[in-house]
């Protein structure tokens, strides 16, 4: 019955409905072919036959936990002469299997960094499967994902400057709330210096990506996998590494969007005047202030967006996946949200020490302090709460940012030609 479904299914794209036996004998050539690419990813000790322990082991890397009793009674339904092994002929000879996309399927439906853009681009990267690489498909998702990001970093702008100046100037003796605080913008410099600073935030997307991607890739290669994809260990090693490098290459944009996010009406002309203006008072050196507590915000948000993603995910494909392979757009919205959210609680406030750290020269009176300098000043004149200044308008653009970039890079992806599954 599984393999007449699949039939139906082929036929289904067919423009005349009908099936002549070349397209047929296509067919059984491409399903042999699929069933063979899973058994082979499986068959990890090349010994070929499929052991419990095989697929255990292989939908750990993925994330997804079973038991060996569960990965037993698939095999059960596949062996035929009691060993509790699967050889090839046993393998393509079940009924029970679906067609055999279900490894690499995970891999396509529960993408996350390239879809979601919540201003902050720490998540470690997605994995692309062999059949993306290999057809170009990567490079489409990752430009429907910067495309995504430019448009959700744009609608929330407003509430990303007033992240900003809550940060560097809200204080006990400067209480600044979200209505008067979007006042006090508009006042200072009209509806359009809202969105101060939004421009190079758009702008550094590419180049930290397409860094970022590259630097995961060989990273990957200089760990020695050559697994499809890794475990959640190595994602987390491999990522934060990719994160770093490429952070360290886009930052000194990062220090100019904070300065135009702060600028007084006039200030600056723009991008490039900002840029030479930092570099002829306050020298090169001036573009990497913050870097320090940039860089080890890296790890929590990392490891712990990607900890909570993969918890829920997992937690879904044990309750649900049996039933349908697909989350759908609220599982991975809910998803995406929580771990973004919990990932941006846990590195805020390294996040705002890098903030005051990148204007300090922009504040009156200000001194120049250290890192942990800041840590203790804030401590000690604001309290533990002072850490945490600008968090409720930095929350509020979460839910908006992750719904508008998903329904954006859905309209880019097939805009592309890439075909949701």
């Amino acid at each position: 019955l599984t393999q007449w479904a699949c039939l139906r299914s082929f036929l289904n794209k067919e423009h005349d409905g009908q099936l002549d036996f070349e397209e047929f004998v296509h067919y059984l050539q491409d399903h042999e072919k699929d069933l063979k690419l899973v058994f082979k990813s499986l068959d990890r000790k090349i010994a070929g036959q499929v052991s419990a322990d095989d697929i255990v082991n292989s939908l750990r890397d993925l994330g997804v936990h079973i038991s060996l009793q569960q990965a037993e009674r698939v095999l059960q339904s596949m062996d035929k002469n009691g060993t509790m092994t699967v050889d090839w002929n046993e393998w393509k000879k079940s009924p029970t299997l679906q067609p055999a996309e279900n490894i690499p399927e995970i891999i396509l439906y529960w993408k996350h960094s390239t879809i979601f853009d919540v201003g902050e681009n720490m998540m470690v990267p997605d994995e692309f499967t062999s059949e993306e690489h290999m057809t170009g498909m990567w490079w489409r998702h990752l430009a429907a994902g910067g495309g995504a990001g430019a448009v959700s970093r744009t609608f929330t702008a407003p509430l990303d400057r007033l992240k900003v100046l809550m940060q560097v100037h809200g204080s006990h003796g400067n209480s600044m709330c979200i209505m008067s605080g979007l006042a006090q913008m508009v006042k200072e410099g009209g509806m359009r210096s809202l969105w101060r600073g939004n421009g190079v935030n758009v702008v550094k997307i590419a180049p930290e990506s397409a860094l970022k991607f590259m630097a995961y890739e060989q990273i990957k290669r200089l760990m020695g996998s050559n697994q499809e994809t890794l475990g959640i260990s190595e994602r987390f090693v491999a990522g934060s590494l990719a994160g770093v490098i490429a952070q360290s290459t886009i930052y000194p944009m990062e220090v100019l969007k904070t300065r135009l996010a702060l600028r007084k009406t006039g200030q600056y002309k723009g991008i490039s005047d900002c840029a030479k203006q930092i570099l002829k008072g306050e020298g090169m050196t001036a573009f990497y202030k913050g870097y320090v507590p940039n860089m080890l915000g890296i790890i929590p948000y990392a490891g712990i967006d990607l900890a909570v993603y993969e918890t829920l995910k997992n937690t879904w494909l044990q309750r649900y996946g049996t039933e349908n392979g697909h989350p759908g757009v609220f599982v991975l919205l809910a998803c995406g949200t929580v771990s973004s959210t919990c990932g941006q609680l846990a590195s805020y406030p390294l996040a705002l020490v890098r903030t005051r750290m990148q204007a300090q020269a922009m504040v009156e009176g200000a001194s120049q302090v250290s890192m942990t300098g800041l840590f203790k000043q804030i401590m000690k004149t604001e309290g533990p709460t002072g850490l945490y200044r600008g968090l409720t308008p930095n929350f509020l653009k979460v839910i908006p940012a992750v719904s508008i970039s998903y329904v954006v890079y859905e309209h880019i992806k097939m805009t592309l030609g890439v075909q949701s599954r």
